[in-house]
């Protein structure tokens, strides 16, 4: 009786700001790499999740929502994305069904005819709307005649993720695993701490705050005495007007992200942390690209 051969290989994960690209990396992955925001350019760079099982390693790159860019740091971000559409083995195009249509769509479906097959496009949110309602936007992406096959999910509830596996183990290639068996994410700590810093602060600030806000880790040691980890890192926003917000009256919004942001660092990558962190205005800094580079990388 022969043995199944293993397919391993990377998907570029793509679609508009907010379409849930990030959800949906973590649920495939069965744990939180990628962290998550209603708030839209959350991601900024490319990130690895990996999934492995007995048929094969699913490398999933999470990349910045595809959009028209108007900073420096937004031209980083897309060619981020651009990179990945280009590089990887699956192109992964995930649509928002609970949001009409419209010329995102079109610009990502552009992106997409353009990068190389196989490419699969994936209607998410499907818990949010009816099944009525989702067969006219499944019909739409099929007239477009570029993607093998088209799966409807729900990132939130796990609805159709494991038809969506099979679609991609079907188009990956065949080959052994690309990293080790109990790897989940390639990002480094001091990467994952800067991320999760950002996030806790992304879901207590209001529309205008994200886009220019920041986080540099300075400073990462162990306290062996304390046995701990002291991480100090600058949030650094775009406007001098921004820096009280973010520290909020008495520091309160400062201190509550630092403790969600500790909290959750040690659950992800388990010990004690320390956060110290400070808030800096930096006007311009979505331009600068030697500050851009110690941020992104």
């Amino acid at each position: 009786m022969s043995v199944p051969l293993r397919r391993s290989g990377t998907v570029a994960v793509v679609g508009r700001p907010n379409a849930g690209k990030s959800t949906l990396l973590n649920a495939l992955v069965g744990t939180k790499v990628a962290i998550v925001s209603d708030k839209p350019q959350t991601t900024r760079r490319r990130l690895l999740g990996v999934r492995t099982d007995p048929e094969g390693q699913i490398v999933l790159v999470d990349t910045p929502g595809l959009h028209k860019p108007l900073h420096r740091l937004n031209k980083v971000m897309m060619g981020e994305a651009l990179e990945a559409l280009r590089e990887e083995d699956i192109r992964l195009l995930v649509v928002d069904v609970s949001v009409s249509s419209g010329g995102g769509d079109r610009f990502a479906l552009d992106l997409l005819a353009h990068a190389p097959a196989p490419r699969i496009a994936v209607l998410n949110k499907i818990d949010r709307v009816s099944k009525a309602s989702l067969l006219p936007r499944m019909a739409a992406l099929g007239e477009a005649g570029i993607f093998e096959e088209i799966v409807p999910v729900s990132a939130l509830t796990g609805e159709g993720l494991d038809a969506l596996v099979s679609a991609l183990r079907r188009h990956l290639p065949e080959g052994e695993d690309l990293f080790e068996g109990t790897t989940v994410t390639t990002a480094d700590p001091r990467t994952r701490a800067a991320e999760l810093i950002r996030e806790k602060f992304l879901e207590r600030t209001r529309e205008e705050i994200p886009y220019g806000l920041g986080v540099l880790v300075e400073e990462w040691k162990r306290d062996e005495a304390k046995n701990l980890t002291v991480v100090k890192a600058t949030v650094v926003v775009d406007r001098d007007g921004h820096k009280g917000i973010v520290l909020g009256a008495g520091g309160r919004l400062l201190r509550e992200a630092g403790t969600a942001a500790r909290l959750e660092l040690e659950r992800t990558l388990g010990g004690r942390f320390f956060l110290d962190l400070v808030v800096a205005a930096r006007p311009g800094w979505r331009e600068d690209p030697r500050f851009l580079e110690a941020l992104t990388s």
